[in-house]
């Protein structure tokens, strides 16, 4: 009796939510901002230095809210040689800051709400502008949600529903590419 009352006891203090997910190996924590998580991540360590080189780090450590979707190493590698190293150079810094802002929409989106809103519009499609000003659009195949660019390239949500002080994460396996 006493273990059936200890279980239900330690039931009713647990949070009514799941915890984060891990991203990159790291723990991903609701009280901090997408950059303080993101820099934890082993997985982002190049959209982290790509967003240090564009100057964005004050900007997404505001108050947003902002769902960013979040590419991984991976992803940036898949690119044609040579692209993320020529993005980082002073002089690209206005493309990169494009690129990287196109991954960025404004309000607090989670995985259920723009699956929601794909599913229930007339092309099968949610569509989203960026703080770039390039549009995004988020379409479901069975189970799993996609993000489709201005050219078609449709990314995979890998992990979804990162929640963070000042927004969401969504991590990809492609970067959004802004025409």
């Amino acid at each position: 009796m006493k273990l059936h009352l200890a279980a239900i006891l330690l039931a009713l203090s647990a949070p009514a939510h799941a915890a984060n997910p891990d991203v990159g190996g790291a723990p991903m924590f609701e009280n901090k901002n997408i950059i303080e998580n993101a820099v934890n991540s082993a997985d982002h360590t190049t959209l982290v230095a790509a967003v240090k080189a564009a100057g964005l780090v004050d900007a997404l450590q505001g108050p947003g809210p902002f769902t960013v979707f979040a590419p991984v190493n991976a992803a940036f590698a898949a690119l044609p040689a040579g692209t993320v190293d020529t993005l980082l150079l002073p002089e690209n810094k206005g493309t990169l800051t494009k690129v990287l802002t196109a991954h960025v929409v404004s309000g607090n989106l989670s995985g259920a709400e723009i699956m929601r809103k794909a599913k229930a519009s007339r092309d099968g499609y949610f569509h989203m502008q960026t703080l770039s000003g390039d549009a995004l659009s988020a379409t479901v195949r069975g189970s799993k949600l996609y993000i489709v660019d201005e050219s078609g390239n449709a990314s995979l949500v890998t992990i979804g529903d990162v929640n963070q002080s000042n927004g969401v994460i969504h991590v990809v396996n492609k970067v959004l590419l802004p025409k």
